[in-house]
């Protein structure tokens, strides 16, 4: 298990139900004032979506290392952690703060963030992107650990 950064010259994929489509907005905004490319997955308004539609789409392209690391935002971020982790290889995270941005990354080498929009601040949501991407994985104790978590 890498304990390198995220290969920022992958995209970022992104998405979010319609509870989350203004936070995944100013998310896409922040990120590409910093330069990094996205992968926008949808929803595409905040007319009603079902986020396991953007969820499996994220997952996927982490999965096959098509994007550097995804973020998913709904309302709870519940619904998004829940599908995403159904894929292999696929750690994503509920956070609600930049403590636990860090954890996720340093402990769990979380490859997912999961954001829930309707208990977060947006200036808060945009300090844990960057705890997500500026934190390195620490192996050592928390390797055996997670390599413990895929069902093979």
């Amino acid at each position: 298990m890498s304990q390198a950064l995220f290969n920022l010259t992958l995209p970022v994929a992104i998405g979010s139900d319609h509870a989350g489509f203004e936070y995944k907005e100013e998310i896409i905004s922040y990120l590409e004032s910093k330069g990094l490319k996205v992968k926008d997955v949808g929803a595409f308004s905040k007319d009603s979506a079902d986020y396991p539609d953007f969820a499996h789409p994220v997952a996927t392209l982490v999965e096959r290392e098509q994007a550097a690391f995804g973020i998913l935002v709904c309302g709870s971020g519940n619904g998004v952690a829940i599908t995403a982790n159904k894929h292999q290889g696929i750690r994503a995270a509920i956070c609600w703060g930049e403590e636990l941005a860090r954890l996720a990354r340093s402990h769990n080498n979380a490859n997912v963030l999961c954001v829930p929009a309707r208990f977060v601040d947006g200036n808060v949501t945009k300090q844990m992107v960057d705890v997500f991407i500026d934190t390195p994985f620490e192996g050592g104790r928390h390797e055996n650990r997670v390599r413990k978590i895929a069902c093979l």
